[in-house]
């Protein structure tokens, strides 16, 4: 049975992100997750949260978003999954399909590099929408030997 999930409810403001991270951080320093995918991690929550904050609606703020941190090691495996719960506008960021990475500087374009980093640094990627809210889990593994 996995330990009880860390978790943390935050306003969706900008100022949130910043104690969430430092929660995300300290968390995962205090239950063994390697410093490298800890910091991918907060890299993924970063965004995870602007995107939530910029295209979650009027309804993003009527509750509070809930930050779930969970943590399996055993002799084989490392497991850490982060849950993010929010209210806002119904949203699969599963859906989109995948971007194409540009080839050169006029084919880039600002922003939506999210997905892609969320792709890249995560094994584990959920959605699901449930009882009004939005549930996105993302997550690493790794060899704890």
């Amino acid at each position: 049975m996995p330990p009880r999930p860390d978790e943390l409810a935050i306003g969706a403001e900008g100022a949130e992100v910043r104690r969430a991270s430092e929660w995300l951080e300290a968390t995962c320093r205090q239950r063994g997750v390697p410093q490298a995918l800890a910091e991918q991690l907060v890299l993924c929550l970063n965004e995870v949260l602007a995107n939530v904050m910029a295209h979650g609606g009027r309804t993003v703020h009527s509750e509070p978003i809930r930050l779930q941190l969970e943590v399996w090691v055993d002799q084989d495996l490392g497991k850490a999954s982060v849950t993010v719960s929010d209210a806002g506008i119904a949203f699969d960021p599963l859906s989109v399909p995948k971007k194409a990475l540009p080839t050169t500087l006029d084919e880039a374009t600002p922003g939506g590099m999210g997905l892609v980093l969320l792709r890249r640094f995560c094994s584990v990627l959920h959605y699901r929408r449930e009882a009004g809210r939005n549930h996105l889990t993302f997550g690493t593994s790794w060899n704890p030997r």
